[in-house]
């Protein structure tokens, strides 16, 4: 695969997989803290935007260390995405507007809610594990185990997003 092949299939499967866990360092900046989030992918904008709220203290916690680690992962299909990057806090009422969907319901009456804010990943680096799925990498499995060989799970790339 070429670099561009791989950050083509990095940003495709973070749009896939769409639940992360968001990693950030604790207010004392020395613990580690992760949370699921939905994250939004924007390629285009070099982002990945999430909807959080101002009261759950990520805030804090990105003012003072903002590099943050998005764990992408979808078991059912051996498919996982690690991405680094720097992380801000903004208070976009558009970007709200935008990303606004049913499930953010489950935490927010309506749009308008002013606890909402953007936290928006700019991803620096990305590694990626992209197997063919569970029931080929199950009977890869299986045969290496009988003939003793390694298996080829599939793709393992880092790539520079």
């Amino acid at each position: 695969m070429t670099r561009k092949t791989d950050q083509d299939r990095a940003w495709e499967l973070i749009d896939e997989i769409g639940l992360c866990m968001l990693v950030s360092h604790d207010g004392n900046g020395d613990q580690l803290r992760a949370r699921p989030m939905s994250a939004h992918a924007r390629r285009d904008e070099d982002a990945i935007y999430f909807l959080t709220d101002l009261r759950a203290h990520k805030d804090d916690e990105i003012e003072i260390n903002e590099n943050v680690c998005l764990c992408f992962g979808d078991n059912s299909a051996y498919k996982y995405v690690s991405v680094t990057g720097t992380a801000n806090l903004l208070d976009d009422r558009a970007r709200v507007a935008e990303l606004w969907s049913m499930a953010a319901r489950a935490f927010w009456e309506s749009k308008d809610d002013p606890n909402i804010r953007v936290l928006k990943v700019r991803p620096t680096l990305a590694e990626f594990w992209d197997s063919p799925g569970k029931i080929v990498t199950t009977v890869k499995m299986a045969a290496a185990a009988v003939t003793g060989s390694r298996p080829d799970l599939g793709s393992n790339r880092k790539v520079l997003l």
